[in-house]
């Protein structure tokens, strides 16, 4: 059995535990997102961004009584950025609460996490893993959150048709919990020995610049963040709005070389706020005001395009739901 598979099956066991006290699944993976966060910390020793009395030792040894209390504050103080200087950090824990009402509970889950051997002797198993219990919780959920995770199989024919090339800007506008541009990095890492086969300034643009993104759901961009960073992918370029709003207008977001999405289609979340978009369908679809120059386009997008505007194509509220 894959190690990461493995370590998907036994946290997931534990969601039995919660699922008596009402807890749903999308609860129980982002209980699991704040705890795999410090884990992956002491793991990786890089815990100079938490105060120490919030590292994983400290949850790890806090007597009974005061675990949960301080977890809870943990919790609070990650996420006030007068507080914690690291952008990321903050951006993962901001309006952060647990759903754990036992001490107990939060005990079986640290006890858990701390037990389970997170390295193989190839990689490490944070990020995998963490897919894992992303597609595990679409599995499970009938509706909700299963709409914001695409299935990876259909991901990773997409990308292999696309073929994203390194030095290219890679947008999903509707990036969910982040799996298009998850796989296309670790496409182009494939093609360029994890980059390092790039001059210092195109391994700089990779890692810092490649991929962007929308999301407009704060739970799910809270799973969006933390996939992205324990896949090692810089979260700078990924913003928390509407890409059919004027937040989708900015300079970052309006010159991708590839689209690679799977945009929601329906008029829910009402017509575009952004002044570039027109209206050219009933029920609403949205368009670039300059039409689209080249490109290729599906139901599960996948667009390359001349077109220096962001290509919202096909997109009703796209920035409403995710699709990664």
């Amino acid at each position: 059995m894959n190690p990461a598979t493995d370590l998907v099956n036994k946290l997931w066991r534990l969601c039995a535990m919660l699922r008596k006290d009402g807890v749903t699944y999308q609860q129980y993976v982002t209980e699991l997102t704040y705890l795999l966060f410090l884990k992956m910390a002491s793991e990786q020793k890089d815990e100079s961004r938490i105060p120490e009395k919030y590292r994983w030792s400290a949850l790890k040894s806090a007597p009974e009584t005061e675990v949960l209390q301080r977890y809870r504050q943990a919790l609070i103080d990650l996420g006030d950025g007068t507080k914690i200087a690291d952008r990321s950090v903050v951006a993962i824990f901001q309006n952060a609460a647990t759903i754990l009402r036992e001490p107990v509970n939060l005990r079986r889950l640290i006890d858990a996490i701390d037990g389970l051997h997170w390295f193989s002797e190839e990689r490490d198993a944070f990020g995998d893993t963490y897919e894992g219990l992303l597609q595990k919780m679409a599995e499970e959920t009938k509706r909700g959150a299963g709409q914001y995770f695409t299935p990876r199989v259909l991901i990773e024919v997409m990308v292999r048709l696309m073929q994203p090339q390194e030095g290219e800007v890679i947008q999903d506008p509707a990036a969910g919990t982040g799996g298009f541009l998850i796989a296309a990095d670790r496409s182009m890492r494939a093609k360029t020995d994890g980059y390092f086969n790039l001059s210092p300034k195109q391994q700089t643009f990779q890692l810092q610049s490649a991929l962007r993104g929308i999301e407009n759901v704060q739970d799910t961009f809270r799973l969006l963040l933390m996939n992205l960073h324990l896949h090692k992918i810089d979260p700078d370029n990924l913003d928390l709005a509407d890409t059919l709003s004027p937040s989708g207008m900015q300079p970052k977001f309006k010159n991708a070389d590839l689209i690679l999405t799977n945009p929601p289609f329906g008029p829910a979340g009402g017509p575009p706020t952004r002044d570039d978009l027109t209206i050219t369908a009933s029920p609403p679809i949205s368009y670039p005001s300059s039409s689209i120059a080249s490109g290729r386009l599906s139901s599960v997008a996948g667009l390359r395009s001349s077109c220096p505007t962001m290509c919202c194509s096909m997109m009703a509220r796209a920035g409403s739901y995710g699709s990664g």
